[in-house]
């Protein structure tokens, strides 16, 4: 299993200078310039992805948001602590509340998005509007509205020379690109069936506290609720689904139908989401691919991806014949993936090359909500119908005292979608 973002942090030093060449885009940052940095999002995955910005030569920490000033402090103190001189961030540059966006993407040159993905659209828009270079973490939105606004600034980013990286970090790790390199050259000739899984133990509970309003309560608890997080399938196993499709040459399911449900993750502390998804997508050459996702303590994890062709199958860093034999495997030691894909952004806007991944992060973001509408309706979807679905799972206003959507029961019990009942388009 991958090593996560946060253990990384730990162990990362500062990686060699970027390339010299001059930049000229929106946001520009010559050759020897200091390219000044926001970050949006404090939580454990903004304060490693600030770190893995702040080990590239020539990048500063400048402005910081977060819809919680404690989630900013914690963040904040660990970053000066950390990289000193490489953070230079005064009260007046310290922004705290729901439009806190605004100030800190006004204050950079790059700006990293890292709030729960129910804001991603939110943010990339205004950060694409000001002409802002983006790191944006996955998934991209949560829901099909989302991903439409997503796809629309990706291409308003192209027609500003702007560099977006999304955080589909396999997409950087040399292992997987070898590998998807060979099946794309046809080593295991046409592909006819995937599996790919996310099968874990699950995330925190944060406690609701007698202080706390509804809509403060969803937001500190954002795995559970569905404009937020998206469900496990489109935050977590976004990964997985993502290498598929990949391999599939950047194509994406046509079709989709599953099963899911709350079996063992129930209670009035676990939202709306569900604890498990199985989801079978077909594409547009006859080829299923076999999603699998869970989080239930004390039993089996899996998590990685497989393909199988006409000649072999293929997996991370290794291809097979039909008998098992192992026909080519990986031997090399891949820089970190984590560091290499905030290096690639740094290096593609010093030397003003084209790097753009909104769109497979969009559209891999978009088959997890497929297979999330899919197993929460119980039929099966296509994916034009889905990604043109009028239904918004986002809040209209967003202050601490309006109503964020899930409402509890009188037992405190979120409902959640009824397969067969729920309406999804």
């Amino acid at each position: 299993m991958e090593e996560t973002r946060r253990n990384f942090i730990k162990k990362t030093g500062t990686v060699a200078a970027l390339s010299a060449l001059p930049v000229a885009s929106y946001a520009q940052s010559s050759a020897k310039s200091e390219i000044k940095v926001a970050l949006i999002g404090c939580g454990g995955r903004g304060t490693g992805a600030a770190s893995q910005t702040l080990n590239v030569e020539g990048t500063k920490l400048v402005a910081i948001a977060d819809a919680f000033g404690d989630n900013l402090k914690t963040c904040l103190d660990r970053l000066k602590n950390q990289y000193k001189e490489k953070v230079d961030i005064p009260k007046e540059r310290q922004f705290v509340g729901f439009d806190a966006y605004k100030g800190a993407i006004d204050a950079a040159d790059v700006v990293i998005l890292t709030t729960p993905p129910g804001f991603r659209p939110i943010h990339f828009d205004y950060a694409v509007a000001k002409g802002k270079h983006v790191f944006m973490e996955k998934p991209v939105a949560t829901d099909a509205a989302g991903v439409r606004s997503v796809l629309e600034n990706a291409k308003k980013a192209d027609e500003k020379n702007l560099k977006v990286v999304v955080g589909l970090q396999r997409h950087y790790d040399e292992r997987y690109i070898e590998t998807v390199k060979r099946v794309h050259g046809g080593e295991i000739g046409d592909i006819v069936s995937a599996q790919c899984y996310w099968n874990s133990a699950g995330v925190w509970v944060r406690p609701r506290t007698d202080k706390m309003t509804e809509m403060e309560y969803q937001m500190r608890n954002w795995y559970y609720f569905n404009w937020l997080c998206g469900d496990h399938i489109v935050e977590q196993h976004v990964h997985n689904i993502d290498v598929i499709n990949w391999f599939m040459g950047d194509q994406y399911p046509e079709v989709a139908q599953g099963m899911g449900g709350r079996q063992v993750r129930v209670g009035k502390d676990f939202g709306e989401i569900f604890d498990h998804h199985f989801v079978e997508f077909t594409y547009g050459n006859g080829a299923i691919m076999n999603s699998q996702c869970r989080h239930t303590r004390g039993a089996m994890n899996r998590v990685t991806e497989y393909v199988a062709g006409t000649k072999g199958s293929a997996g991370p860093g290794i291809i097979r014949d039909h008998k098992g034999k192992v026909l080519w495997r990986y031997k090399g030691r891949p820089a970190n993936p984590y560091q290499v894909e905030h290096n690639e952004l740094y290096r593609h806007i010093r030397e003003d090359k084209p790097l753009n991944n909104a769109y497979y992060g969009a559209k891999s973001t978009m088959t997890g909500i497929m297979g999330r509408m899919a197993t929460y309706c119980g039929k099966e979807l296509k994916w034009d119908e889905a990604l043109n679905s009028e239904i918004s799972i986002i809040p209209k206003e967003f202050t601490w005292e309006s109503d964020p959507g899930p409402k509890p029961g009188p037992d405190g019990v979120y409902p959640c979608a009824i397969p067969g009942k729920t309406k999804v388009i």
